[in-house]
């Protein structure tokens, strides 16, 4: 394949992003949009000089396009089934954002259907190619800090505070997003706890609505908000690795702080997407083992990585181990629910319990 032809579903804010980091690639071009706003789609349509008929408004029309080669799903959580469904019906490959979808039953029907057409996927768990990230990956897994044994892991925003009066959308409204802090941010600290230690064994939570209104912008009226502000839990990761993990959307004073700390048997490291070309690794003097040495590390430039580079090089052919697939989102998904059970019925979750459990349910809840 010598240029892949690109169909974009979902327009908003985030797409923006997307459509840059493509600009400054070679060999690929956005030959599609789709979104249910006409408007948005005519806007972004002129704008990237899109062909009249290639501008669609429902997304089968776009992943059907014989002039589309692979799709980009930057939409709210409750499109993602569909879309990522149509795809593998119709072997399309796939970016889609995350979460990988909004309930763990609609996780389970796409993997079964993925295992059954394993198409090239990607999920957007983006900061797998924060270089700080992809560096402190590879010294643990050369020894660097020794026997991993506990990690503390924090997801912080403020836009959630009271003093910023953030309206009522979609991001609080169960039946589009699932859950709140836990799907927005918490996937992606459970993604950079299974990218650099391992699998989740159980888990513990707590979760918790701050604001329980706000005001709907269509209405004026009081809309209620029915998921969490913030999510506590506690994990067991690898068979021997203690997490601490907390996620805030109300975390005044906070921007974008995913923030990861990994403690081991001969040193630390300290890793945060807000300096990721940098990492902190804390290990004892090698001429006098007794004292600390505190080093901030310059990320090599061959973790550099853009996450649009490496999914048009997996729809090519070249896939690299660490690029999180279908599979890698059905893990998350799986994750994500254990943490939702354990809160709700306020017990530890066994992960092989949860699995054990859903397989002779048949796949429900």
């Amino acid at each position: 394949m010598t240029e892949i032809r690109v169909g974009i579903i979902g327009l908003g804010g985030m797409a923006n992003v997307h459509i840059e980091s493509i600009s400054k690639l070679e060999g690929v071009r956005i030959t599609a949009l789709c979104d249910c706003s006409s408007e948005a789609v005519k806007r972004a349509g002129d704008k990237l000089s899109i062909a009249g008929n290639r501008r669609f408004t429902h997304y089968l029309d776009l992943i059907a396009s014989d002039e589309v080669d692979a799709v980009l799903s930057i939409t709210p959580n409750d499109a993602h089934f569909e879309i990522v469904k149509c795809c593998l019906q119709h072997s399309k490959p796939i970016m889609t954002e995350k979460p990988f979808t909004r309930t763990f039953e609609e996780a389970y029907e796409l993997h079964q259907l993925y295992l059954g057409n394993p198409i090239p996927s990607m999920v957007g768990f983006s900061y797998r190619y924060v270089p700080s990230f992809r560096y402190a990956r590879d010294l643990i897994k050369q020894g660097k800090i020794g026997q991993v044994r506990h990690i503390f892991v924090q997801y912080l925003q403020s836009w959630g505070v009271p003093i910023y009066d953030t309206p009522m959308n979609w991001r609080y409204r169960s039946e589009i997003t699932g859950t709140g802090a836990l799907a927005d941010l918490g996937s992606h600290m459970v993604d950079a706890a299974r990218f650099m230690i391992g699998e989740f064994d159980e888990v513990t939570a707590q979760m918790k609505t701050f604001i329980a209104s706000r005001r709907d912008p269509a209405t004026g009226a009081e809309g209620i908000v029915d998921v969490d502000d913030f999510t506590g839990f506690l994990a067991t990761l690898d068979s021997q690795v203690t997490g601490v993990f907390q996620t805030s959307r109300n975390a005044y004073g906070s921007g974008n702080q995913l923030e990861l700390q990994i403690y081991g048997e001969l040193g630390t490291i300290s890793v945060g997407c807000e300096r990721g070309n940098e990492l902190t690794w804390i290990h004892p003097n090698a001429e006098h083992p007794a004292s600390i040495v505190t080093e901030v590390l310059k990320v090599p430039a061959k973790y550099e990585l853009a996450q649009m580079a490496d999914f048009f090089d997996m729809v090519r052919g070249h896939v690299r181990e660490e690029l999180p697939t279908i599979q890698d989102g059905f893990a998350n998904q799986e994750v994500l629910e254990a943490i939702y059970k354990a809160a709700e019925n306020k017990r530890t979750i066994s992960l092989a319990e949860f699995r054990s459990h859903h397989q002779a349910a048949g796949g429900n809840r």
